[in-house]
């Protein structure tokens, strides 16, 4: 049994991570606090909380589509909450840490046919900065850890010989996830299928990667329990689908027939101008994510763990994570 401590354990994906680990003894830290399985400690208690095996930093502030949000509030959450444990797990006798970053921390934009761990970090928004630059402050910090004095701890037998611990860093990029507790874009895309309206952009065809909340937490659970290779992973499902594949699969779980409109492209992009005006649900930013192509590929996780494929297909996820929207 481990002793995992989990930054951010109140929200979609800390939630369904506490579940996922019952097994093992496990400490949160966060903002909010709630009844659970979960010994909490807020951020000021992190200096005196005990040590632990393994810390996953989930905290961190989402991407704003309202573009509402200041970039200092972006690099004061993302890039300040992630010094401050990161500095308690190098003084620790933790091994592992896991950082969930993002793909946007690399491009907003995917160019290439599909976007990969070398590809050179260049984000455009608040929040891929941030996130970026908290992967930068973790790989610099653990090489001056490295090359400094590493944190000792006695053997159990009751020898004065100090055993030398070595620290692990997982960096995990995943990109859109979804699953039960989803709250975002899939989510409002849902609620206008169920009122039975049309889907107005059929005429975008795109391809997007997507990660189903069960394949992630697959992957944090090999991490911690596994000697994996240290370093910095994509994550996504293996298969890709369109957005107008997408509203089929809603549709399908609602027993509706999709209802796809295929209004010219350059009509739906200045609807989404006055959108940006109005702050209408449909602005130019919404409209990108709705329907541009996103690759990412995940050969390069899938390798680390040894296996062929993810334990859950893009469209069995997808299926799940709708049938939750629907309770």
């Amino acid at each position: 049994m481990l002793k995992i401590l989990i930054s951010g354990y109140t929200g979609f994906i800390g939630s369904n991570l506490t579940e996922k680990l019952s097994k093992n003894v496990l400490y949160g830290v966060d903002i909010f606090q709630k009844d659970s399985v979960v010994k909490h400690f807020g951020w000021e208690e992190l200096g005196e909380f005990v040590d632990s095996d393994c810390i996953v930093h989930l905290a961190g502030k989402a991407h704003d589509t309202k573009n509402t949000s200041s970039e200092k509030e972006y690099f004061d959450i993302n890039v300040g909450l992630t010094q401050k444990i990161f500095q308690h797990f190098l003084k620790s006798s933790a091994t592992k840490f896991i950082f969930f970053s993002s793909v946007k921390a690399v491009a907003d934009s995917v160019n290439s046919d599909q976007l990969s761990e070398e590809e050179v970090p260049n984000p455009k928004t608040p929040y891929g900065k941030s996130k970026l630059e908290a992967e930068k402050y973790l790989l610099t910090e653990l090489q001056k850890w490295r090359e400094g004095e590493r944190t000792i701890k006695r053997r159990g037998d009751g020898a004065n010989e100090p055993v030398q611990i070595d620290k692990k860093v997982y960096i995990l990029r995943p990109c859109m996830i979804h699953g039960p507790g989803n709250k975002g874009n899939l989510n409002l895309l849902f609620k206008i299928q169920q009122k039975g309206l049309p889907w107005p952009l059929g005429a975008f065809e795109n391809k997007r990667s997507f990660c189903s909340v069960d394949n992630i937490l697959f992957v944090v659970q090999q991490l911690i329990e596994k000697n994996i290779e240290p370093g910095i992973y994509q994550v996504a499902d293996d298969e890709t689908l369109s957005t107008n594949e997408l509203i089929k699969l809603m549709a399908l779980s609602q027993n509706k027939k999709a209802r796809i409109w295929c209004i010219p492209e350059k009509s739906i992009k200045a609807l989404a101008q006055v959108g940006d005006f109005f702050h209408l649900p449909l602005n130019s930013e919404r409209l990108k994510k709705l329907t541009e192509s996103y690759l990412v590929s995940n050969q390069k996780i899938k390798q680390a763990l040894g296996i062929d494929k993810m334990p859950v297909s893009a469209t069995l996820g997808l299926q799940k994570t709708f049938e939750s929207f629907k309770k």
